[in-house]
């Protein structure tokens, strides 16, 4: 027993001894990650009849800008969508409003607007063959397009 006591003993500093030779890598030849410029999707919800944006969507768009910082944003889809109650006209223009108004948050967040392509499509969609109501269509749809920086 005494024997294995020691053995594991010698086992342990041999062990630590090794932990305290390991040298870190000098600062310089650590190399950042580069940014993941893959594209950002995210919807934006609005309040039923509304094409004001949220202070938590606003939060999204600041996140979006974060996660595209790093990389180069070639083009931004915003697709306006109404839900299915009202006429077709008003639903059209609501969902024109509500893509104008993620544009511009967009923009107020560093985004630029001369890549921001806005579609609108109204209550195309908002239900079903069968007649049902699809859920959470009062939305905008945000597709920010991101490729790697040129080197």
């Amino acid at each position: 027993m005494r024997g294995i006591v020691l053995l594991s003993l010698v086992g342990l500093g041999t062990a630590l001894a090794g932990c305290a030779t390991h040298k870190a890598p000098p600062p310089a030849a650590v190399v950042a990650t580069p940014a993941s410029c893959v594209d950002v999707h995210f919807p934006i919800y609005f309040e039923e009849g509304s094409a004001t944006v949220t202070p938590e969507a606003e939060k999204l768009v600041v996140n979006a800008q974060h996660r595209a910082s790093g990389c180069t944003v070639t083009r931004i889809d915003v697709l306006g969508l109404a839900d299915a109650p009202g006429g077709p006209a008003a639903n059209l223009e609501l969902s024109q409003r509500r893509a104008a108004a993620v544009a511009e948050a967009l923009g107020r967040h560093g985004f630029s607007t001369s890549l921001i392509q806005q579609e609108a499509v109204g209550n195309a969609g908002a239900t079903t063959d069968s007649g049902a109501r699809r859920p959470l269509r009062r939305r905008a749809n945000v597709t920010i397009h991101l490729t790697p920086p040129a080197r």
